[in-house]
Formats: structure tokens, C-alpha cells, sequence
């Protein structure tokens, strides 16, 4: 820019409305004070840009070293063009570097020596898994009944190198699983019901930039602060309320001390593969009791994939992020989430099958309640009975085509869950989605508020069944209304 003199003028600052933050540092910086606060808000950001008086600048420049944003206050443009909002991304271009474009490092496999079976308790299985998975940050905050897993490896992480940090809350935690993913490490956390709710915001965070993480939720009655006995209150939680926005995980439900440390292992891969979090949901009861538990024959050494903000040149291109200020690029990026979702569906459901060759009697349950159901059919068999254990290992996606191939030669179903019936939503959703809309009858076992099934309720459900007669066992067959309640409650109605 040339000034009527001839010589070159010092540029004048121009102002990008939509990007100014409304600090206010620019006003004290500028010694002609031709700089002031609007008194009108942009709608675009519902904030009060500052304006500037070009008439009275002297084109010293102060402002726009005090201006913070670095694309808010700017050298005046000859021209300016028409301004539409747009990415910072696209309208400035990517991050320069001279770095080559970064590599993955792939994980390893370490042989492991042969070694006797273990006798652990279900927390301490998880923990176990996670060491083995290559898992060396753990963040969390101590909560009944999954302290235990934490305790293990607040001993152990130190003397591998690793990091163990308790937060000072939930929400704390999950915002340091956030950072720890992003940096292309695995991490987790063990909590329970009340700590797992706090952490859904950053749990839709970190769905939301495709990162990694896994969260073990010790499931235990509810609603409130309800007790630390065993439930199954949280599956609809887990499979259908991940956080605001369209958010999903795999759900992976252990049923014993084994597959407390097998599918932990199975989280951490899934983790990764899918640049998503991954949820594993047991219950109290799972998370205390002791199990034989063979450990693998390998453990992993994790890499590093080419996406981590690591923190140097390398990676200095790659971004976290979930903001999409622009609504088809939002979208865009959500078709990307969806496709994923369809994958997840498509190829990782995961069920376990006791006795359902033959079966006409399917049994469904997951979590210690499986357990029960397994003996049951046991001594139904031993009846004459021909009974089957259908158990979803994956929750979401729930294992719907293994279920659909049983439905022909059954002659009802009994659904046996520690919890008011959200087993059974998400299976008649799933059946629904595959179009499985004729089913056999239905028989339910239910408990809540940590009492579980009991094997006699199980079998005495499927007698009942084979009689012709309904079987709606325990929570919700109360008798009585709202009203005449009111006195075990505590209160007048």
C-alpha cells in the first residue's frame, strides 16, 4: 500500500468480526485510542467484536501484537474480499513443517513363558489384562466396587515405566483419557456406576475425535448413589447414552474372571482399530470373586500410529478435534462416524453359546446373572428340558444374527438380567433392526437394586413355560399402584 506522497504507508488493521474473542487487549495497546468495545453482539458468535476508527489510526501496529487471536486483528488487505466463515484450516492452510509425513509403528508381540494358572479376583484380572495389553497410563478416581483393579496397578505401572495418576474427580479423568489417546497411547480407567456417568461429556468428546480409551464400568444399583451390590442397571447407559450427540462403543460384558482379563486385552485392540473408546461392563458381584485365569502366551508392545499428537516434528501436522463449525463439514465428518458404527456392527458382534445346538428353550443373559443361568440349564438338561445359554459378549453391537439362527427351533425365550428390562430393549431393538418381528414367547427374569437371579427362579420360569403358562419373575410383578406404595417409600402419596 502506497500513500498519496509516494512512500509506502503502514498498514491500517482490518478486522474479521467472527473471529475476534471480545478480550479487549487491543484497546489499552493503541495510543490514538481509535479502538473501543461494540455495544452489539455478532450473531454468528454472541459475542461483542471491538471496532476500530481507521480515520485516527497512525498504522502503528500495536494492536495487532497485542491481538491474542491470530486471526482476528490483521494488516489491512488491498482488497478485501467478501468474507465468508470458513475453517481456519482452509482459510490460512495447514501447519507448516518441513517433518516427513509420520509412520505407523506397529505393535508387537512378546512371547511369554509358560506359566501356571492364576487365582484372581475379577479386578484384579482387568488389571492384569491391561499390563498385558500394553497398557502403561492409567488415569482414575477410587470408587466401590472397582478400586481393587486401581490398587494393582498403582503398584505395578511405577515399576514398568508407566504412569499412574488419580485424579482429582471423574471428570478429571476422562479429560486426561483424552489427552493420553490422542498422544497415541493406551490408556484406561476403572470406575462404577455414579464416577462413569460423570464422564459421558468427555466420553462423546473423545468419540468425537476419533481417539482411543478404555473405560471398565463395575456396574452397581441405582438410580443415586444406590449401593455397591451387583446391577445391570447401566446397559442402556452403556449401549444407548455414551454422552450428547450420536455417540456409540463397543460394549464388551464379562462374565467371569477370565474374560475379565481376555476381553480387557480385546479392548484395547478394538480401541485402536476403531479410534473409538471402548466400554467393558461387569458388575459387583464379577469384580470381587476369584477365578482360575490362565494368562496368554504373548503380551503386546504398543507402537505408535501415524494420527498421535506426540509432541514432536514429526507429528506436528495431526489435530484432536471435534469442533465442525461448518454444518456440511459436521456432517461429513458424522457420515465418517456412521460408516464406522455400520463396521462395528457388521463385524464385531460377539456371543457365547452353551447347549444351543439343540435348544428350545434359549436362555439369554450376560454378567454373573450368565452364570446362573448356566447351571441352570445344566439341571434342566439333567430334566429332560432342552435348554440353551444364549450370552451376548458384546452388548452393542448386540449379537443379533447369532440369536436369529436359534429363533426357528425355539419355543421361547427367557431373558434373565439384574435390572428392570434393559437387556431385553436392546434385544427386541436389535431383533427389530434385522427384522425379526414374530418371537417365540417370552419369559423374564428380573431383579433389581443388587439381588440377582437365582438359578431355582430360572428353571422354575422355564417349567412354567413349557406348561403354557407365563413367566414374569421378580422386579415390576409386584403388585399394588403408585399410591399404595407410598408407605415402603417413606411417604405420603
Amino acid at each position: 500500500m502506497v500513500s498519496e506522497n509516494g512512500k509506502k504507508a503502514k498498514p491500517r488493521p482490518f478486522l474479521y468480526p467472527q473471529f475476534c474473542k471480545s478480550c479487549g487487549r487491543c484497546i489499552p495497546a493503541c495510543p490514538k485510542d481509535c479502538i473501543h468495545m461494540s455495544d452489539e453482539i455478532d450473531p454468528r458468535t454472541g459475542l461483542t467484536p471491538v471496532v476500530v476508527d481507521t480515520e485516527l489510526c497512525n498504522g502503528c501496529g500495536l494492536c495487532l501484537e497485542a491481538c491474542p487471536e491470530p486471526h482476528g486483528l490483521m494488516p489491512m488487505p488491498q482488497e478485501l474480499p467478501e468474507f465468508e466463515l470458513q475453517d481456519p484450516e482452509k482459510l490460512f492452510g495447514a501447519r507448516q513443517t518441513t517433518a516427513p509425513t509420520p509412520v505407523a509403528i506397529p505393535d508387537e508381540r512378546v512371547a511369554l513363558p509358560p506359566l501356571e494358572p492364576m487365582v484372581l479376583k475379577g479386578n484384579y484380572a482387568s488389571a492384569v489384562g491391561a499390563v498385558l495389553a500394553g497398557c502403561r497410563h492409567f488415569f482414575g478416581y477410587p470408587i466401590t466396587p472397582s478400586t481393587e483393579g486401581a490398587e494393582l496397578l498403582a503398584k505395578v505401572l511405577p515399576q514398568l515405566d508407566g504412569v499412574f495418576v488419580q485424579a482429582v474427580s471423574e471428570v478429571a479423568t476422562v479429560n486426561m483419557m483424552y489427552g493420553c489417546g490422542g498422544a497415541g497411547l493406551r490408556c484406561m480407567t476403572l470406575t462404577s456406576s455414579p464416577g462413569f456417568s460423570l464422564m459421558l461429556e468427555g466420553i462423546s468428546y473423545m468419540i468425537g475425535s476419533e481417539l482411543p480409551g478404555v473405560f471398565f464400568n463395575v456396574m452397581r444399583g441405582g438410580p443415586g448413589l444406590g449401593n455397591i451390590a451387583p446391577a445391570q442397571e447401566d446397559i442402556k447407559l452403556v449401549c444407548r447414552g455414551l454422552g450428547h450427540g450420536n455417540t456409540h462403543a463397543i460394549v464388551l460384558a464379562p462374565s467371569t474372571p477370565q474374560e475379565m482379563l481376555d476381553l480387557t486385552m480385546l479392548a484395547f485392540d478394538l480401541s485402536f482399530k476403531y479410534r473409538n473408546p471402548v466400554i467393558l461392563a461387569s458388575d459387583g458381584y464379577l469384580g470381587q470373586m476369584s477365578g482360575r485365569v490362565k494368562l496368554p502366551d504373548s503380551m503386546v508392545k504398543p507402537g505408535l500410529p501415524e494420527w498421535a499428537v506426540w509432541g514432536d516434528e514429526v507429528h506436528r501436522g495431526n489435530l484432536n478435534c471435534s469442533i465442525n463449525l461448518i454444518e456440511p463439514d459436521l456432517e461429513a465428518h458424522n457420515e465418517d462416524i456412521l460408516a464406522k458404527y455400520a463396521a462395528m456392527e457388521r463385524d464385531e458382534q460377539r456371543a457365547s453359546l452353551f447347549r444351543c445346538d439343540d435348544a428350545e428353550w434359549i436362555l439369554v443373559a450376560c454378567n454373573t446373572p450368565a452364570r446362573m443361568a448356566k447351571g441352570a440349564v445344566e439341571a434342566l438338561r439333567d430334566e429332560g428340558i432342552k435348554a440353551g445359554l444364549f450370552k451376548p459378549v458384546t452388548l452393542w453391537p448386540f449379537p443379533v444374527d447369532a440369536l436369529k439362527s436359534l429363533l426357528p427351533q425355539a419355543k421361547g425365550l427367557v431373558i434373565i438380567e439384574g435390572g428392570p428390562g434393559q437387556l431385553e430393549d436392546e434385544i427386541r431393538l436389535a431383533l427389530s433392526h434385522a427384522g425379526v418381528l414374530d418371537l417365540p414367547p417370552v419369559g423374564r427374569v428380573r431383579h433389581g437394586g443388587g439381588v440377582l437371579p437365582q438359578a431355582r427362579e430360572i428353571m422354575a420360569a422355564v417349567r412354567s413355560m413349557t406348561r403354557g403358562e407365563p413367566a414374569i419373575v421378580g422386579l415390576g410383578t409386584r403388585p399394588g399402584t403408585w399410591a399404595e406404595t407410598a408407605g415402603r417409600r417413606g411417604g405420603a402419596a
